[in-house]
Formats: C-alpha cells, structure tokens, sequence
C-alpha cells in the first residue's frame, strides 16, 4: 500500500461522509484510510460501514486526547510508505491523488501541503470563511497558493509526510491547536525537503458558524505564542500583524468617538477594498459582503489570542494552557 490517509474525528458523521464519498472518485487509488474516532460521543461507525465495499478502510475509537494523539495513532495502524493527513470537513477533488503521485515520483519530497478552496456548493458563510482565511488581506495568503512568502508549512487538514520522516521526528505534540504548524517547523528545522503542490487542493469547509470560526481563530492566536515559546524563530511580522490591528482598530474607534468621526475613515476604506477584492475573487456579492464580517473576526479573533497570550506568559509569567486543554474539536 502506497498511501496512508489518517483522518481524526470528533462527532462528524456528516462531514465524513462527504469525506468519504470523495474519496470514492478519485482517479488514482492506491492508498487506504485510517479514521480515529476521538472520543466521540456522535459516533461514526455506521457512515464508516457504508464505505467498506468501496475503500480500503479501517476504523478505530479511543479515548479523547485532541487530534496531535488521534493522527499519531492512525499512523501506527497505517501499512503505507507515505502517510496523508485531512481533516474530517475536507472534501478530496478527483485529481488530488494522481496530482499528488505524479508529483512525487517526478520531484520527491519529504513533505507537501496543498492549499484550500472553496467548493462552488458551500454555503455563502463558508466561502466567505475561506477568502478571509486565505487571502492576503487578511494575512491568510500564506496559507494556500503563495509559497515565496517563507518556507512552506504544511497543515494538518492537508499534509503529506513520509513515513520515515514521521517516524524520526516523533510524529505530533500533544498540543490541542498548533500541533500542525508545530510538526512543520520541525520537519524545516531538521532540513527535510518540503513544498507546496499547486495541483493538491482541498475544499475546506471549516467551521460553519461564526462563533465556532471565532473560537478557533482564537485559538490560533494563542499557539502562536506557544510556538514561539518552543521555537522562537518561527514568529514573523506577518503573524504580530492581527494584534496591531486589533489594537489600531480600538484606538481608531476612540478617536472617532472622542474628537472626530473622522478617525473612523482608514478602517472603513479597508473594509471597502476587502469588500471589492472579494467580490473579485469569488463573483458573488453575498460572499463579498460576508467577506467583511469573516475578515475581521479572523483578524481581531487572532490579534485578541496573540494579546492574551503574550499578557499570560510574558507579563504575569503564567502558562496558557487552556488553548491546548479544551476540546477544539467543538
């Protein structure tokens, strides 16, 4: 067996059976599937079953330890030379293993990404969530199709590494969120050769409300301050810039209260251009108008976990620990 696919999940069926269904098109199919249910209390055995005639599948429960144990687990059941990670709300283009195997007997790496995109059947929320998550605007172009910006990290809702490499390296932390990028900065540091496959692209539904995208952008925040404990070379301007638009932002609102409306006309003319290069990209005016909502709850939701975390460990000189303990999952 060629391919590993290891897929953590927690209280998905819906999301794994479209996962899975997906994975039924695929041109090329050498590969098998580990799902590792975490501690589900919705459990997704029976949408597993409707899939054992058409994938090579198995199918795993243990106890809830966050989705860094859940991979790590699939990996030890896995019988492939080269394992791939997704994420249960990833749906897989036809292409992708072909892309991917093509690419790979041509120009073999240690370990790829692929970006994320946006299905045309998403709901406008969610596509709205995926332009603020991958655009530049935003600071989400280094997420998907721009490799030149640094080094590329692979991340966990689409990632492959080498089992050889996985199996040097520990496979991943234990950390609850952040464990992806944490994983990748080590496979760099070690001077393992990665890249981004332009053709391995996902749709990526992600969260589907705003108060769960909000939760896990926070979180986002706060592992950046935990990664940049373990590895201080990984923060980048690139990822200060949230918190000082956070921060902007509060003191432009109290100026345009205090002395003049006026104050408030940079942060308006942003939102303007984000509105306008969304409209652009995605053609459709709902998203485009979603878009300013997504965009600055991905912005002010990470430059509030950045701040937090930088007050808890660096000013009070306390750990940050509930980012990695909650189940973020939910």
């Amino acid at each position: 067996m060629k391919y590993s696919i290891i897929i953590p999940l927690y209280n998905r069926p819906a999301e794994i059976d479209e996962l899975l269904d997906s994975l039924t098109k695929q041109s090329f199919k050498d590969f098998e599937i580990i799902v590792v249910e975490d501690g589900s209390t919705i459990p997704s055995k029976h949408i597993i079953d409707k899939y054992l005639h058409q994938l090579t599948i198995a199918y795993y429960r243990k106890q809830n330890e966050g989705p860094g144990p859940a991979r790590n687990y699939g990996a030890k059941k896995a019988n492939g030379d080269y394992f791939i990670f997704f994420d249960s709300d990833c749906v897989i283009p036809e292409h992708y293993f072909k892309s991917v195997n093509d690419f790979l007997l041509t120009d073999y790496k240690d370990a790829y990404g692929g970006a994320d995109m946006a299905h045309k059947s998403f709901s406008n929320i969610q596509k709205a969530i995926n332009y603020s998550m991958t655009s530049f605007l935003t600071t989400g172009g280094i997420r998907g199709r721009k490799s030149s910006l640094e080094k590329f990290h692979p991340r966990s809702y689409n990632m492959g590494i080498s089992r050889e490499i996985f199996e040097k390296l520990g496979g991943f932390s234990r950390m609850r969120f952040g464990e992806d990028i944490d994983m990748s900065i080590r496979i760099n540091k070690e001077n393992y050769s990665t890249c981004l496959i332009q053709n391995a692209g996902v749709f990526h539904k992600r969260r589907t409300n705003l108060r769960q995208f909000f939760r896990q952008i926070i979180n986002s925040g706060i592992a950046r301050i935990n990664l940049f404990k373990l590895h201080p070379h990984s923060l980048k301007v690139v990822h200060v810039l949230p918190a000082i638009y956070t921060l902007g932002l509060i003191i432009l609102l109290i100026l345009s209260i205090c002395i003049h409306p006026f104050f408030i006309l940079p942060w308006l003319f942003y939102l303007t251009i984000v509105f306008f290069h969304s409209l652009l990209a995605t053609k459709n005016i709902f998203v485009a108008l979603l878009s300013i909502l997504t965009s600055q709850v991905q912005l002010i939701a990470y430059g509030i976990g950045f701040i937090y975390a930088l007050f808890q460990s660096f000013i009070l000189k306390k750990s940050v620990p509930k980012a990695f303990s909650r189940n973020l999952y939910q």
